[in-house]
């Protein structure tokens, strides 16, 4: 296994994490309710990993996720992911997934189907929840049928999901309950 590292930085919804190697960006973490949280998260996920400064094509990837969240219509297609371990299908989602232009959605059928059937919806969903790099990877770019929020695996839930889509400008069918 290559060496890694990871840095904090800020964005328009909180602190986030990204965590890289030799060969590209290993992961992107949501915020959680606090730095340290968020940097806790890493150390759980990833080990005893340094801090570090972030290199060149990193601190790039990071300047486009706080360009998207700010609301700039970054696709952030030219991130380098290091995808390796990560499961064939999955990775066919995420590339689907890193398709779909800020402001825009797919649902889970739509990239099921792309990927051979609709039966496949709860598959491309698993696979989204299991996704390593948010935001690089748009999961909250992929909605349920009928253009329903879905679920969203990162701390807040729906509320991050649809708060990280109204900054891009995505409608999104959602009247919210006491549950939300």
């Amino acid at each position: 296994m290559t060496e890694q590292h990871f840095a904090l930085f800020d964005t328009a919804i909180g602190p986030c994490g990204i965590v890289w190697g030799a060969r590209g960006v290993v992961a992107v973490q949501l915020p959680m309710s606090s730095e340290d949280k968020t940097r806790g998260r890493i150390h759980q996920r990833y080990g005893d990993i340094a801090e570090a400064p972030p290199p060149t094509e990193v601190q790039s990837a990071i300047d486009g996720m706080v360009e998207l969240l700010a609301g700039k219509p970054n696709d952030l297609s030219d991130v380098v992911l290091d995808l390796d371990g990560v499961p064939e299908f999955n990775r066919g989602v995420y590339d689907i997934a890193r398709t779909i232009p800020p402001g825009k959605t797919l649902t889970y059928g739509d990239i099921a189907r792309r990927l051979g059937g609709v039966e496949l919806s709860r598959d491309v969903g698993q696979a989204l929840g299991r996704n390593p790099c948010p935001i690089v990877v748009p999961c909250h770019r992929v909605l349920a049928a009928g253009g329903k929020p879905g679920g969203f695996s990162a701390n807040g839930g729906v509320v991050t999901k649809l708060k990280m889509l109204a900054i891009e400008g995505a409608v999104v069918n959602h009247t919210p309950s006491l549950f939300d």
